[in-house]
């Protein structure tokens, strides 16, 4: 079968930064490509309880482009093994299913959290993080019986969403209703991390909230802030005219994509404006709560001045290195908090990980997320499945996945 396969070593991860930067198609073209078409061999079950998958949809994530351009930090390194194939935002169908497997059954229609824990490694007893419920931040996922990997798409003997089949433990796969579409069941996984990063800095009723980063993952929070019915303002900075726009449709009161963004949150929080000797301005009042969906440098320390005192920032996307002015931090006695992956929550009331409540609340007309695929490839059309998520705005594109149908 074709496969979408990543590899890297540190020769290539040294010429790539040099030469890169002249021309950006030496990451996905020529003979320092990180990442290649290539035939491989259809998965087979590694045990008992694994279940294989008929790829139909695979969402092509931010940080799948990341990985493709070496973008993230080195620091990840020894929880990945290549050569991998890529892809974690996974619908698809159940077509065999190891002896051990209960209530799968092939046909099923699926989707998988594609955390590689201590369940899928087999490795008992589990660790803290496992027991805990958190099994998407697992401390194993070096260990037990596959090669290190967080997740299936980084992990060397599991292949991953870039390929027509691959192959899952069953504590990842969940089912899907029949009247979930295709596009909202490739959605899911993405939709899971922006719930579980709202449920670990959940807004009260009547907090202003910021979201930095109006793409897939912003506008998904401002979704899942929207389908707990929670009574807040919420507003979303995001350059682009059609991030906008996707903001507006989940639900945000207020969309900034120009202007000074110190004053137009005085304007709605009312904070009052300082500005120093040297630097950028800072805030006394501010935001509640900010879920900073960029991660970067700039995006950070921007919160950081828009915070409130007391305030929790969740820096939700995965950017590299920062240098960040601590000052708002211990002069308003902000939270800084790591959002990444899920996990089984009690927020309902009973022990549900995050998968099951976001396929509820798509499943109760919550949450529209099939309007958010606006465009498909096929598996060999990489080129064009890089250019435009290198510049979405000018395609009108939101969520782009590669199609098995």
């Amino acid at each position: 079968m074709k496969a979408l396969v990543f590899s890297v070593n540190i020769p290539q991860y040294l010429g790539l930064q040099v030469l890169g930067k002249i021309s950006p198609k030496l990451y996905y073209k020529g003979p320092l490509a990180t990442v290649r078409l290539k035939d491989v061999p259809e998965p087979e079950l590694p045990g008992p309880g694994w279940v294989k998958i008929r790829n139909r949809l695979c969402g092509v994530c931010a940080s799948d482009i990341n990985v493709i351009f070496l973008k993230d930090s080195p620091t990840a390194s020894p929880f990945a093994s290549f050569p991998c194939i890529f892809g974690h935002e996974i619908m698809g169908e159940v077509i065999d299913t190891g002896s051990d497997v209960n209530g799968l059954s092939v046909g099923d229609k699926v989707t998988i959290a594609p955390h590689l824990d201590c369940a899928a490694r087999e490795i008992s007893p589990v660790c803290e993080t496992c027991r805990s419920g958190r099994v998407g931040s697992c401390e194993n996922v070096s260990k037990g019986k596959l090669a290190p990997g967080m997740f299936t798409g980084v992990c060397s003997d599991i292949g991953g969403g870039f390929a027509p089949y691959l192959v899952a433990h069953q504590s990842q796969v969940f089912k899907l209703p029949e009247n979930i579409p295709p596009e909202a069941g490739v959605m899911i996984e993405p939709f899971a991390v922006a719930l579980q990063a709202v449920i670990d800095n959940m807004p009260e009723p009547g907090d202003t909230v910021l979201v930095i980063g109006g793409g897939v993952i912003g506008s998904l929070i401002v979704s899942s802030i929207r389908a707990f019915g929670i009574d807040c303002n919420v507003t979303v900075a995001d350059p682009s005219p059609a991030a906008a726009d996707t903001a507006r449709k989940a639900g945000a009161d207020n969309v900034i994509c120009s202007g000074n963004l110190f004053e137009r949150t005085a304007e709605i929080t009312g904070a009052k404006r300082y500005k120093p000797m040297m630097g950028e301005e800072i805030l006394m009042g501010g935001y509640k709560r900010i879920f900073d969906a960029v991660g970067h440098t700039g995006t950070i320390n921007t919160a950081m001045r828009c915070l409130a005192s007391g305030g929790v920032l969740s820096v939700v996307g995965i950017g590299g290195d920062v240098k960040l002015d601590l000052t708002p931090l211990w002069l308003k006695l902000q939270t800084i908090k790591g959002a990444f992956s899920y996990g089984y929550t009690n927020i309902t009331g009973e022990k549900k990980h995050v998968f099951d409540i976001a396929i509820e609340l798509v499943k109760e007309g919550k949450v529209n997320l099939s309007e958010m695929v606006t465009h498909s490839f096929s598996i060999d059309e990489l080129e064009k499945m890089i250019k435009i998520n290198l510049n979405k705005g000018s395609h009108g594109a939101i969520k782009t996945v590669v199609t098995f149908e």
